[in-house]
């Protein structure tokens, strides 16, 4: 049991998104009515050794902007901006230091503009690959590094097929 409590505090835990902010990448189901989801294998030492890459898929504690309106829950979302970076979203693409970066990941086009946002030191911008159904950095604020729990290494498929990071 302690073991076992050890790994899932310190190493890995199973998640599953509850919401459709990260729909194309990740299926949410309905446990009451059967439909099964996919859930994902969050590691939690990797970012010990390394800051967290563009395109990463993170679990986070809510940030204080969202603990103030008693948002408590972690959240799954994409890393898009870096620290440094210059994020803005405009015309239905994000641009990264005023490049547009290529997103095959994404549901839709995000509908709203954003930005420019420089990300300081030790923050990271974050966004729903569902951008118009995602309550992430474009509407509230970065998240902090300490924030961060891991991240997601390997999809298992609600009908038992996994992916190694995606």
């Amino acid at each position: 049991m302690l073991m076992a409590l050890s790994i899932h505090t310190f190493v890995a835990e199973l998640r599953y998104n509850p919401f459709g902010t990260m729909e194309r990448t990740l299926k949410v189901g309905d446990l009451p009515t059967g439909t099964l989801r996919d859930r994902l294998l969050v590691e939690k030492l990797s970012y010990r050794f390394r800051p967290p890459q563009r395109n990463d898929l993170v679990v986070f504690k809510a940030p204080p902007a969202l603990q103030v309106q008693n948002l408590h829950d972690d959240m799954i979302k994409r890393v898009v901006g870096l620290p440094g970076d210059v994020v803005q979203v405009r015309n239905g693409q994000i641009l990264i230091n005023g490049k547009v970066i290529v997103e095959p990941y994404v549901k839709e086009k995000p509908a709203y503009n954003c930005g420019p946002i420089t990300v300081p030191q030790h923050q990271y911008f974050v966004l729903g690959d569902n951008r118009n159904r995602s309550y992430d950095s474009h509407l509230w604020e970065l998240v902090p590094e300490q924030n961060i729990i891991g991240h997601a290494i390997l999809r298992i498929y609600s009908f038992g097929y996994f992916d190694l990071e995606y």
